[in-house]
């Protein structure tokens, strides 16, 4: 199915749509449909940024259940501004308006996301945002929180009684609720659903390395954005025999896998009713054993039509996924002239720090995609390998790949001498270097490359912004204890892949270990990279580091937040407490600003009744994150806004 698709009529439903936010809103998660967190406003801009200046924060207020045993976790959302109210999602998933010139908060709905039953988050619990749609004058307002969808009003906050069961659907599947089986202790969801047309879209996440017998299935699910009735699922591992994609499972070991999430944000082209869904691997993330193939639609990317949830075109990103490098983010619409040719492209930026790219309509790629040969060589039985993996032609690898003794850290010899023991004690070589029972030191790490932030598309400038980071893990697979909720199989990965560091945190190879990168995506080349982040105080101030002069920045590859294209400047959080913008021409810094705690979110902007444009970002995590309003004028108050 590589490659199919056909130019489709234009969507049926236009005249409804939140295609893209109007110059002063912010109507979509990620600015609009497309993704591509550009914002046209120039009120603020690198003539005047200087001027900024914090003007209220509120507090989100989510408090950990005793009975619950996952908290709330990082404050990740990025809220949405429309008709002179903001909405937010805090990390239980509960939905917020506020006033976007005071903070003052106008209502609350509780989707009770905190109530016990999922455990099994490490992180805690995360909410990313949240969707709007028009049912004609009345905005409606869709949370995906837990094991449901709210259609909210968006003046009051009250659930929409016509829309399912006062105003929510079940998202879970299973006896008179469709076919197949999802607990609902099972299910987590962390991305806001997107709406084409008059469906909202929903993904949503089967924690890693969970096998249950009968297997969990990830799944893209569709609703009637007035009733809430579903319209379509499509799942992520074939559910027979003739389904598409089953001819990739080795064995019929389809029915033996599960997940295969949906977890990251979807884009959409609403003209042409299409929606773009990355995927994660399938069960367990860091052993195929029980998997052989190529494991479609594992880490891939689908483009599905939105009406009816037909698979247009997919490729596939990592064959027969065994180092948990999903594709994270949502991928970036685009138009781009390449050799003379205008091109409706779609690229997906990924943890191994690729930007793959492809016709929209066609999925043919933009520039040429070979299937390289791999390492397959491991001790770990039952395993069985692909010898080849997808790697783009252009834009160049964003971050170094693979991992050798020479890549040590050397800024001092005791340093290097450390490294290089660490590094010896496992197994190393390019990327997509096997898995071992042993360990294997895997470079981009898990968490990437790129992750959940995505990237930023200028449309005037066609150039691609994106946040990567320069991080190892260590993924050791081993054999389970019988009885292991997690690992109902005989290998799997021994607690997951975990990073590895020097004692006390410093990294074994040199910085900067996360950087600002901006491509050209006229002609697949690096335009800049600029570190990014002042870096964790646990490596600036490493006694291993004494004497040692470090650059400004060195970076922070924990943080994971997104940018923001808006007056020729990118602003991005570092991980540091800074809120940095630089200059998307040359990449310099132009501005940085403390906040009250570490970022973890993507940054947005509008301009509000009062006529001024307000710069809004998430910061800190647990109880105590707060949302954050810049403007140019002065301050109204510093205390916070309950």
């Amino acid at each position: 199915m590589k490659g199919v698709g056909a130019t489709l009529p234009l969507f049926w439903l236009a005249p409804t749509l939140l295609a893209a936010s109007p110059g002063d809103q912010w109507s979509v998660y990620a600015g609009d449909a497309a993704s591509s967190r550009h914002s046209s406003l120039t009120g603020i801009n690198a003539a005047n940024v200087d001027d900024l200046r914090i003007v209220w924060t509120w507090r989100h207020d989510d408090r950990a259940v005793p009975a619950q045993r996952t908290p709330p976790g990082r404050f990740e959302t990025t809220p949405l501004m429309m008709d002179g109210l903001l909405y937010v999602s805090t990390p239980y998933g509960n939905v917020v308006a506020l006033d976007p010139v005071t903070g003052e908060q106008r209502w609350r709905f509780d989707t009770h996301g905190d109530r016990p039953g999922l455990w099994r988050s490490a992180s805690g619990f995360k909410h990313r945002g949240v969707a709007a749609w028009r049912d004609g004058a009345r905005l409606r307002i869709f949370v995906a929180s837990r094991t449901g969808l709210f259609s909210l009003d968006g003046t009051t906050g009250e659930p929409v009684a016509s829309f399912g069961a006062r105003g929510r659907v079940a998202l879970t599947r299973g006896p008179g609720n469709e076919a197949g089986v999802l607990d609902p202790a099972d299910l987590m969801i962390s991305s806001p659903p997107i709406v084409v047309g008059d469906i909202v879209i929903v993904g949503g996440a089967i924690p890693d390395r969970l096998i249950t017998r009968p297997p969990q299935v990830g799944s893209v699910q569709a609703f009637d954005a007035r009733t809430g009735r579903r319209l379509w699922t499509f799942d992520i591992v074939p559910q027979s025999a003739d389904a598409p994609g089953a001819e990739s499972w080795d064995d019929g070991g389809w029915a033996r896998a599960g997940h295969g999430n949906a977890w990251a944000p979807m884009s959409a082209d609403i003209a042409r009713g299409l929606v773009y869904v990355p995927t994660s691997s399938t069960s367990n993330d860091f052993y195929g054993g029980a998997r052989p193939g190529d494991n479609l639609f594992g880490e891939s990317l689908l483009c599905l039509d939105a009406r009816t949830g037909a698979l247009r075109w997919h490729r596939q990103l990592v064959h027969h996924g065994v180092w948990d490098y999903d594709p994270p983010a949502a991928p970036n619409l685009m138009t781009i002239n390449v050799d003379g040719r205008t091109i409706d492209a779609v690229a997906q930026v990924t943890k191994q720090g690729f930007v793959f790219t492809f016709d929209r309509v066609s999925g043919e790629p933009v520039w040429p995609i070979r299937d390289m040969p791999v390492p397959t060589d491991t001790d770990i039985p039952g395993e069985r390998l692909s010898p080849t993996q997808p790697v783009p032609a252009r834009p160049p690898a964003l971050v170094p790949q693979g991992l050798s003794e020479a890549d040590a850290n050397d800024l001092t010899p005791e340093i290097a001498a450390s490294a290089r023991d660490i590094i010896r004690r496992y197994r190393t070589g390019p990327l997509f270097t096997p898995q071992t029972l042993g360990g294997t030191l895997q470079r981009p790490s898990v968490g990437g490359g790129a992750n959940w932030g995505g990237a930023a598309f200028n449309p005037d400038t066609h150039r691609l912004f994106v946040r990567v980071a320069d991080a190892i893990s260590l993924s050791q697979v081993s054999e389970q204890t019988a009885g292991d909720p997690f690992f109902q199989v005989r290998y799997g990965a021994a607690a997951g892949s975990r990073s590895i560091t020097l004692p006390g945190g410093l990294p074994l190879t040199r910085p900067p270990y996360s950087m600002l990168v901006a491509i050209d995506m006229d002609r697949g080349d690096l335009a800049w990279r600029a570190p990014l982040g002042e870096g964790a105080p646990a490596v600036r101030n490493h006694p291993m580091l004494a004497g040692v002069t470090l650059a400004g920045r060195i970076g922070d590859a924990t943080d994971k937040g997104g940018p923001l294209s808006v007056g020729g400047l990118i602003f991005i959080s570092g991980g540091d407490g800074y809120l940095y913008a630089f200059d998307q021409a040359t990449g310099e810094e132009r501005w940085r600003h403390e906040l009250p705690a570490r970022l973890a979110a993507s940054p947005m902007t509008y301009r509000a009744a009062d006529g001024r444009q307000y710069l809004l970002i998430a910061t800190g995590s647990g109880e105590g994150g707060s949302l954050v309003a810049f403007t140019l004028a002065q301050p109204r108050s510093r205390k916070d806004v309950q």
